[in-house]
């Protein structure tokens, strides 16, 4: 017995979407994101004493947030005696902008 339908069938997308994903995954924290947007607005690099004094964490925790972002390729660092320093990937911004377009297209190609 088949169940009948409201409305014409829709076609899934049948895409490997696993890598954009893994982007969103690493954007599903709000404190992720305000990271991702100081260093969106940085001139240059952010210290991460500057995030732990920034937000309402403890330093470990901030140090996960960065490490899911870095996972994830959205941001780079480079250590500097005792100090971390983090900046946005060159890629972040073309990585995210793909992700999103292959997920919701501006158009629909049948």
């Amino acid at each position: 017995m088949s169940i009948s339908r409201c409305c014409p069938q829709a076609k899934v997308v049948e895409l490997d979407l696993a890598a954009e994903a893994g982007l969103f995954r690493a954007l599903a924290d709000p404190h992720r994101l305000a990271i991702l947007a100081t260093l969106g607005r940085a001139e240059g690099e952010v210290c991460v004493c500057d995030f732990t004094a920034g937000l309402p964490l403890y330093q470990p925790r901030v140090s996960h947030h960065l490490r899911l972002l870095r996972e994830a390729g959205l941001v780079t660092c480079e250590r500097r005696g005792t100090w971390v320093y983090y900046a946005l990937a060159p890629e972040a911004r073309g990585r995210l902008a793909a992700a999103l377009n292959l997920t919701l297209p501006e158009t629909v190609r049948a």
